[in-house]
């Protein structure tokens, strides 16, 4: 594959991959000027990387998972550099978040007591250690399975249920009280 070939292969990738991609960074480094700046560096190191493989390898990568990895590389990388002791994620309860199956019906009330949950995890997901939040945000916000938690993060199954495990200890210390509390 010539260079110009893999220029109009790379443009296809990145329409196909930006969104996801600056979502992902978002819910990582909190802000979108930051995001943008993440994905765009993500997306300099996967160009670069992919030149440097031989053609007859780049058919066998995993595109989507390997970009995920190479984006949550470079925002943690970003965050690190920025020295946050935390990064806050209040305003993710805005973000499209699955709603929760334990009631029929769809009521004001239902709505607020879904938010006020919803509040109260993304306050846990604070609590997290900074290699934890991806795959927390990704398991318990927006309901992933520990497969498409692997596949999106472009890590093994194993990995993914540790991680997985360990942030729910630090969650359900935060969020135990404040549920008796309520």
């Amino acid at each position: 594959m010539n260079t110009d070939s893999l220029d109009t292969e790379f443009e296809q990738i990145v329409r196909h991959h930006e969104h996801k991609l600056y979502g992902f960074a978002l819910r990582i480094v909190r802000n979108p000027e930051d995001a943008e700046e993440v994905v765009q560096d993500a997306f300099l190191r996967a160009y670069r990387a992919l030149k440097a493989i031989p053609p007859n390898k780049r058919d066998s990568l995993a595109l989507k998972p390997w970009l995920f990895v190479i984006t949550r590389n470079v925002a943690l990388n970003r965050l690190r550099r920025k020295h946050p002791r935390f990064v806050p994620i209040d305003e993710m309860v805005d973000l499209d978040i699955p709603v929760s199956l334990h009631s029929n019906e769809q009521t004001p009330e239902f709505y607020m007591e879904q938010r006020e949950y919803r509040e109260l995890v993304v306050q846990a997901i604070r609590e997290v250690p900074e290699n934890l939040r991806p795959t927390a945000t990704l398991r318990f916000l927006h309901g992933m399975t520990h497969t498409e938690i692997a596949e999106e993060v472009g890590r093994p199954l194993g990995t993914v249920k540790s991680h997985v495990y360990r942030a729910a200890l630090r969650m359900r210390r935060f969020l135990r009280p404040e549920l008796h509390a309520a």
